[in-house]
């Protein structure tokens, strides 16, 4: 059991790190060789930190833990919305007026939907894996078509700033990315294992594991890079990095597990878990969202985020222990 213990904090230490590794490595490469700073952004930075996610529920759904699969995804996007979210608004209220975010918040309200129709028959098959992935994918071509043929707005603009910080040699570069990927996949290995013996050890469900301590650990990379985003005063980053996340971990980590091996649904996830994350979801999009001003998440409302989080985690604690 101790062995075990030292695997999950291990696997977490070094999967938030080489994700770091991966993604900067991955961003200077990738503008070296003429990819644009929107795409750049938006497919490795944007996305990049949801790595951790899609690489632990990725190998949890090869080797028949669907509880750490499904749980990790869900509870990230939990973590996200009610920890991170929650948490970066009391540190300072966030304020948002990109367009693109805008648009963000119903396209995650219908995804979350989507996802919960899937999720009816208890089983998510190869089909439904591949309509997720198909969303996936058009979602993605459709916000790099609105980033080149839009007007410039803050969270572009905040965008290419970030990835032309990280400027380094292109040795540097390839050797962090080439470097990140190997951790990475190390990493998530140690992770599943410890977690699995675990679970067997406390005779808890996969589940319950992959809704908690894996899901915090892996959300690891968007909280950091929230408040850091908030402090410069970079809201657009702050909450595009949450809801981009989201959307990767609803539609690409569920999935590519899913297309890996049939994932089956427990009960628990169809009238527990995938009820909060919609409710927390349609809370964002009432609270942080509006019509005619700029939105805005103030510290009351961040409070309550972060009380409906703990709410959450006592509830699993209490019925798992």
């Amino acid at each position: 059991m101790t062995l075990a213990f030292i695997a999950v904090v291990t696997g977490l230490v070094l999967l938030v790190w080489s994700a770091d590794r991966f993604v900067e490595g991955s961003a200077v490469t990738a503008r070296y060789f003429g990819m644009p700073a929107l795409l750049v952004g938006m497919v490795i930075v944007g996305f990049g930190t949801s790595l951790p996610e899609l690489l632990v529920s990725a190998l949890a759904s090869w080797q028949g833990s669907s509880g750490i699969a499904l749980g990790n995804a869900y509870g990230s996007n939990i973590s996200n919305i009610a920890l991170i979210l929650g948490l970066t608004a009391l540190i300072r209220p966030i304020a948002f007026q990109s367009l693109v975010l805008r648009k963000e918040l119903p396209v995650l309200t219908i995804v979350t939907a989507l996802a919960a129709w899937q999720l009816s028959d208890r089983e998510i098959c190869r089909n439904d894996a591949m309509i997720l992935l198909a969303v996936f994918a058009g979602l993605m071509a459709w916000a790099v078509w609105q980033g080149f043929h839009n007007k410039e707005d803050a969270l572009r603009s905040a965008v290419r700033q970030t990835v032309d910080i990280n400027a380094m040699p292109i040795r540097k570069a390839v050797l962090r990315l080439l470097a990140g990927l190997v951790l990475l996949v190390i990493s998530s290995r140690i992770l599943v294992w410890g977690a699995v013996e675990v679970a067997h050890g406390f005779g808890v469900s996969d589940l319950f594991i992959g809704l908690t301590v894996i899901a915090l650990g892996t959300s690891l990379p968007e909280l950091a890079s929230s408040i850091a985003a908030i402090r410069k005063k970079e809201h657009d980053i702050a909450l595009g990095n949450i809801l981009g996340s989201n959307l990767f971990n609803t539609l690409a980590v569920v999935g590519i597990s899913g297309l890996i091996k049939p994932v089956n649904v427990a009960p628990e996830v169809l009238g527990r878990d995938v009820p909060i994350m919609a409710a927390l979801t349609l809370s964002l999009f009432i609270i942080g969202y509006r019509f005619r001003h700029p939105g805005r998440i103030n510290r009351i409302e961040g409070g309550f985020l972060l009380a409906c989080y703990a709410a959450y985690m006592a509830y699993l604690f209490s019925t798992a222990l």
